[in-house]
């Protein structure tokens, strides 16, 4: 019998300031021409929430058993290797199974080939899928995935998340601006961004949520007060589980209102020491930044590339001030003497809503600037966080690194709160070069530990970061076991996006 999965798509964007908003979730693709969705019905869900149930790339075990035996995955160097290869074999799901999903989904289910081939491959990422998903489906409402989980549960289809929750649009909420993610898929990851230094992770926005369970038990985490010391704190279960535990259905958001008024500042170093340092130095001051963004000198040459623009290709600082116009003004000349003490040159700061919009569009082109440097190359992109006061040792290092590879790697950082990532580009088709950018990865995974960093500030472990054991490492097999069996005790047919975030050797 066929072993399926469920998938909730989890990209990562900026969080946006988030009184209380109740929000169903949904992905932004829609399903292909399907009828629409009550506009307001209890328990109903946008049109265009959407996951899949997909065919297995292994043979999965019905049970959770004391190891992951049910797929054979086979390293080549050991346990501390970056080289995984899951073998199996491929099963179709059953027609019964296909029937039953139709017979209260309606239109609301493909086969398509075209549509199954699109949402079952990996979308800016250089993970390759394996199979194609023999089954996508579009519920509309909290009942239509609680019966789809239980059908899966049934068969033990395997439920691969593709989606996320809503996507706020910037006209929605925030008139200037928005996040470009979905609202599942942030929770579903436990991320954060830009703003996070001052407005926290997704785990401190979540008020509570509603998800339905593999056994089509639907929870809710919490009530709308500001705080709770009633039971266990399921909201921060679910949050950061990557789709292994259940399916988000609706969120409850903390909201923040706009500031009245905001300074975009910029200013350049000559090294990336010196930028980490006043990033530093200026969080440990106390000063009320709402973002601190850090460019290294290839970042900024890919922005001047993509876009036309004459920037210093120097190592750059971003900070956003918010407050009253007198505030604002007065944060950003204290920041502006402690860059001039650390050799900071060019500091300059806007105020008119233009201006510090086109400010601002440096930092938020950067991924695509760095991917039009090498159009047929694809990106690894690193994700780590450390201490705030090692932040600068630690991207020292990485860059040292980075500097001397022969790829062509970009570091941009949320420096306020000690998460940087890397933009590694190398060519697909070139092993040598996919095995150069793990290599990178690796390091700075283990140079991150080694600061008593995480091996991931926002981006999750999923596959990529499961394969080298850096969970064991960060956290201890205890903590693993632990995870283990709370896996077990709520998903014992492991449906839940099986074969992510524990790694296979963890027993219990």
């Amino acid at each position: 019998m066929a072993a399926p999965l469920l998938r909730l798509s989890r990209t990562r964007r900026a969080l946006l300031p988030l009184s209380s908003l109740r929000l169903p979730l949904s992905t932004q693709s829609p399903a292909p021409s399907p009828s629409p969705a009550p506009s307001s019905s209890a328990g109903r869900l946008p049109r265009f929430f959407s996951f899949l149930a997909a065919a297995a790339a292994a043979s999965i075990g019905t049970t959770v058993a004391l190891c992951d035996s049910g797929i054979d995955h086979q390293r080549t160097g050991g346990k501390d290797s970056t080289e995984l290869v899951v073998k199996g074999e491929r099963r179709r799901v059953p027609q019964e199974f296909i029937d039953e999903l139709a017979s209260f989904l309606g239109e609301n289910l493909t086969v398509d080939l075209e549509e199954r081939t699109f949402r079952g491959t990996p979308q800016n990422s250089f993970h390759k899928a394996v199979n194609v998903p023999d089954v996508v489906v579009f519920p509309s409402s909290q009942d239509e995935v609680q019966k789809i989980v239980m059908t899966c549960n049934k068969y033990k289809v395997p439920i691969v998340p593709y989606g996320g929750a809503t996507s706020i649009e910037g006209h929605t909420l925030a008139p200037h601006g928005g996040p470009g993610a979905t609202i599942g898929g942030m929770c579903a990851t436990r991320c954060s961004g830009s703003l996070a230094v001052r407005y926290g992770t997704m785990r401190d926005n979540v008020i509570n949520l509603r998800a339905v369970l593999p056994n089509g038990d639907v929870i809710k985490t919490g009530s709308r007060a500001r705080k709770s010391a009633a039971g266990y704190d399921l909201a921060r279960l679910i949050i950061g589980s990557e789709g292994t535990l259940g399916v988000i259905t609706e969120v409850t958001l903390r909201l923040q209102k706009l500031p009245s008024h905001s300074v975009v500042a910029m200013c350049n170093f000559q090294t990336i020491k010196d930028a980490a340092d006043v990033a530093i130095a200026t969080m440990l001051s106390g000063i009320q930044v709402s973002r601190v963004e850090l460019l290294d000198e290839v970042q900024i040459r890919a922005i001047n590339m993509a876009n036309g623009k004459n920037l210093p290709e120097v190592p750059t600082l971003m900070f956003e001030f918010i407050g009253t116009e007198a505030y604002a003004l007065e944060q950003t000349l204290l920041v502006q003497k402690i860059a001039s003490e650390h050799h900071g040159s060019d500091f300059v700061f806007v105020e008119e809503p233009d201006a510090k919009t086109e400010l601002w569009k440096i930092r938020k082109e950067a991924l695509w600037a760095g991917f039009a440097m090498k159009p047929d190359h694809e990106a690894m992109i690193t994700d780590v966080c450390v201490p705030l006061s090692r932040l600068a040792e630690c991207i020292s290092a990485s860059k040292k690194l980075l500097d001397a590879s022969p790829l062509t790697c970009l570091v941009i950082a949320h420096a306020g709160d000690g998460n940087f990532h890397t933009i590694i580009l190398f060519d697909p088709s070139e092993e040598e070069q996919r095995k150069e950018a793990e290599r990178l990865n690796h390091f700075m995974v283990h140079t991150a530990l080694s600061m008593e960093g995480t091996c991931t500030g926002e981006h999750g472990v999923g596959t990529g970061k499961m394969k080298a054991s850096y969970l064991e490492k960060e956290l201890g097999i205890e903590s693993l076991r632990t995870m283990k069996r709370i896996k077990a005790a709520l998903d014992p047919n492991n449906i839940m996006n099986p074969g992510k975030l524990i790694p296979p050797h963890v027993c219990i």
